[in-house]
């Protein structure tokens, strides 16, 4: 089967995009594209559906403001969906780097999001999924 949808990864270290590129030509993968981000811009080549960080919260420096202008990255109807390490995660960043979801959630409410969906089938991560402007909520735990 064919992969239909377009894949950005972006990352701001230039080893991790070279890393990336040459894994997904390897791997035949050619509807992922490797995107050199710049610190506070990830220079998405065009709006998306769905942009998801993964065990990064933390790395994000200036994050309401960060986040804020990632909306105009976001298609209409887009979302934003954050993992991370909980804070009782026996992995991940040391505890003191760790964010707490309800800090993501009050930070990315600040930023203009809403949230839209809670997972809670990840045993060491949270998964919360964000609506640009005012959405109505559902949480859903699984």
């Amino acid at each position: 089967m064919t992969p239909q949808g377009r894949v950005y990864g972006v990352d701001t270290e230039p080893d991790m995009v070279k890393y990336l590129a040459e894994r997904a030509k390897r791997e035949g993968l050619n509807n992922i594209t490797a995107v050199q981000a710049k610190p506070g811009d990830p220079r998405l080549p065009e709006r998306a559906d769905l942009i998801i960080l993964v065990d990064v919260y933390h790395h994000v420096d200036n994050r309401e403001q960060y986040f804020r202008r990632l909306q105009d990255s976001l298609k209409p109807g887009g979302r934003l969906a954050i993992i991370d390490f909980t804070m009782e995660s026996p992995n991940g960043p040391p505890k003191s780097a760790r964010i707490a979801p309800e800090q993501v959630k009050a930070e990315i409410a600040r930023a203009g999001y809403t949230l839209a969906e809670e997972h809670g089938f990840l045993p060491n991560q949270y998964f919360l999924i964000f609506k640009p402007g005012n959405v109505s909520r559902s949480v859903i735990q699984q």
